[in-house]
């Protein structure tokens, strides 16, 4: 019967595989599936065996006899006793007492707390506060009094005393001699005129008197002079050409009346300062 259904299965992949490629993998794994599942089977029947069987002779090799005879002669027997380990010692469990809350010292305190503002307020009674009350969030004015914290650390003493700080170094800027006229490096503010320049220019035009010059050139000098702190002025000359014409211009600016803002040093002082004046006239005949 065997042999019919191989023939048979034979037949059937010959026909199927006709005028096919029977070299092909499945041609060969039809034809060889009986072989394949018997060997298969074979295997795993045995490793279910060796399974099962390998506690049963790992325990039969684990197990000691029960008893242990000691025969009376011949050589004595040497026993082989296993090693026990010693136990260890489980440290005692340790309980944790919880923190008891402890209460606050009864002391004197004020309310420092600052208000929230409200649209409808009320003014709080005003208590008079005592001075042996510490800043607190509550009024209370019934407790033990604040002891005042009189501490004072400790000065560190090295050698022979406490230490000192080392003195203070400060840079004395030479002080500016009173005679002293500053020169343009040494100005961060111009001397100027109270009214400012243009008015002290038509002041000078107005009060110079130019009857006894006659000549159809203009006439030029320039008048160098000193303006004081106190906003004054002094050593006033004149480098030009004609005598006459200096000695006026020298004239008559002193005779114009108002003051005038000294200079200014680069410390913000006021200090004495050269002014340049030029003038230049010319009269008609």
């Amino acid at each position: 019967m065997k042999h019919l259904n191989t023939n048979q299965e034979f037949r059937f992949n010959e026909i199927l595989f006709e005028h096919r490629n029977k070299e092909y993998g499945a041609y060969a794994l039809r034809n060889e599936s009986d072989r394949i599942l018997t060997k298969a089977l074979f295997i795993g029947v045995s490793l279910l065996a060796a399974i099962s069987i390998t506690p049963l002779i790992i325990s039969a090799f684990n197990n000691e006899p029960s008893t242990i005879h000691v025969p009376t002669d011949g050589p004595p027997v040497v026993i082989k006793l296993k090693k026990i380990d010693p136990p260890v010692d489980t440290p005692p469990v340790q309980i944790i007492k919880p923190v008891e809350p402890v209460s606050p010292p009864n002391q004197k305190q004020y309310d420092s707390s600052v208000p929230t503002p409200k649209k409808d307020a009320v003014e709080p009674i005003k208590q008079e506060r005592p001075k042996d009350a510490a800043a607190g969030l509550i009024d209370n004015f019934k407790g033990e009094p604040v002891k005042p914290d009189t501490y004072a650390p400790p000065v560190p003493v090295i050698g022979n005393g406490p230490i000192t700080a080392p003195p203070i170094q400060v840079k004395v800027e030479p002080k500016v001699p009173d005679n002293h006229i500053a020169g343009e490096g040494e100005l961060a503010v111009e001397a100027s005129y109270d009214g400012g320049i243009n008015s002290f220019r038509t002041k000078v035009m107005n009060n110079f008197d130019g009857a006894g010059f006659e000549t159809d050139g203009v006439m030029k000098t320039t008048v160098t002079f000193i303006v004081e702190t106190n906003g004054t002025i002094s050593g006033l000359k004149a480098d030009g050409k004609d005598a006459d014409f200096n000695s006026e211009a020298i004239r008559t600016i002193k005779s114009i009346r108002g003051k005038w803002n000294p200079g200014k040093n680069k410390q913000g002082e006021a200090v004495r300062s050269y002014f340049k004046f030029p003038i230049s006239m010319k009269f008609e005949n």
